[in-house]
């Protein structure tokens, strides 16, 4: 089972994502997808940890998320654009290469026996990036959303907030 949850920032995804977990395991794993890039990031890092009971297991993994994830786990992952931002690093910003990359792994998610809830970003409903690398990451992310959201079972928008149901295969 995929779900798929997206939004803006600061829309309510990851308590979306958590409760959700937590309705259909009383252990689930929170896999985080980051690099700690600065004090800022690592204060959020720090701030969603603690967000978290002892019911939780966490796992770290920056791409090849399959790997961790074992038959019958549900599954938090948190969050495709810190997992996508590391193969675009990695790729020296190559686009073609991240998206070719990123679907490879994504693909060998979706034949996982787990319950796997992804959460992403919609960055391309904000500001428009004023640099080419920015540009390229929003269409970056743009094609993986749409890739996952293809495959989910059941997808969920985020608004101030409030889940907005865009589908529901289940």
């Amino acid at each position: 089972m995929l779900y798929y949850i997206t939004g803006g920032e600061r829309s309510g995804k990851s308590k979306y994502a958590q409760d959700l977990a937590l309705e259909l395991s009383d252990t689930p794993i929170y896999l985080a997808t980051s690099r700690i890039w600065d004090q800022n990031h690592q204060e959020r890092v720090n701030n969603h940890i603690a967000d978290r009971d002892h019911r939780w297991t966490t796992k770290e993994e920056e791409k090849e998320l399959s790997k961790v994830i074992e038959d019958g786990d549900v599954v938090v992952i948190d969050c495709v654009t810190l997992w996508l931002t590391n193969y675009f690093v990695d790729t020296k910003n190559d686009l073609e290469k991240s998206l070719l990359l990123a679907k490879e792994e994504f693909n060998k998610l979706i034949l996982l026996k787990a319950t796997i809830i992804i959460i992403s970003n919609e960055i391309g409903m904000g500001v428009h990036a004023t640099t080419a690398i920015g540009r390229k990451f929003t269409e970056l992310q743009g094609w993986i959303n749409q890739h996952i959201a293809k495959h989910a079972d059941n997808a969920v928008f985020m608004v101030s907030g409030i889940p907005v149901q865009i589908k529901n295969n289940t």
